[in-house]
């Protein structure tokens, strides 16, 4: 190969590629990439996430969550939300879901797909205490997907809510956290990947692209998982 054939490659590889060989799991890698855009200033929003989720006759729908978690060793992806609202509803009725994570920064992006369980009560009421307080009234105020008359209606829901559950709002307004019950119909859903792509944008959109996949059961309350089986793939 002549040097400037060599020179001419090397311009398709601007960016870092994808280890090669792949590794064995895909998530130590997608976890890293997703620390490393939590770190990045110029990345607004790192932890958002394009989720899709579908109906049981196939009516796809797609909107963004914010991720609360990936775990490494179960190969993993939480989000928190209302469980009562479209894509609650859709992910009762279809335990599937596909997750997409776009950062322009480093030309990167990862999308997760496999079924959905949802988190423990603990795990919900941990994340949901979290929360700024506004948001936590704002779930209670807040039938999710659901039409309302105005948004004047919409901030007379939230003045119930205050008065309902008895909520100090001098302290509020002082800055003085409350405890404000999660409500039933909030928590956590988990996708169980078992299907990671990863996608690293390249010159002349000679990306470099990588799809693994495995097999996951859900039975009940549990969950098992094979091993991964990676394959790189033509952008």
């Amino acid at each position: 190969m002549t040097s400037m054939l060599l020179q001419l490659l090397d311009r398709f590889t601007h960016n870092a590629p994808l280890p090669d060989p792949l590794p064995l799991d895909p998530f130590p890698l997608f976890k890293a990439w997703y620390d490393e855009a939590g770190r990045a200033k110029q990345q607004p929003n790192p932890n958002a996430v394009y989720l899709a989720t579908a109906t049981p006759e196939g009516r796809p729908s797609v909107r963004a969550v914010l991720c609360r978690g990936i775990r490494e060793a179960d190969g993993s992806v939480e989000f928190f939300t209302n469980r009562s609202s479209r894509k609650g509803r859709e992910l009762a009725a279809n335990p599937r879901a596909a997750l997409l994570f776009h950062w322009d920064h480093p030309d990167r992006q990862v999308r997760v797909e496999g079924p959905v369980t949802l988190t423990s009560d603990a795990e919900s009421d941990a994340y949901f205490n979290s929360r700024r307080w506004e948001s936590r009234l704002g779930a209670w105020a807040s039938d999710q997907s659901e039409p309302i008359a105005s948004r004047r209606a919409l901030l007379d829901k939230v003045s119930a809510v205050v008065n309902k559950h008895g909520i100090d709002v001098a302290k509020l307004i002082a800055g003085v956290d409350v405890h404000i019950p999660r409500p039933p119909y909030w928590g956590g859903f988990r996708v169980w990947a078992d299907r990671v792509e990863l996608w690293q944008g390249g010159v002349g959109r000679v990306h470099d692209r990588a799809a693994w996949t495995r097999e996951v059961v859900v039975s009940g309350g549990s969950v098992s998982s094979g091993p991964w089986t990676g394959t790189r793939l033509q952008p």
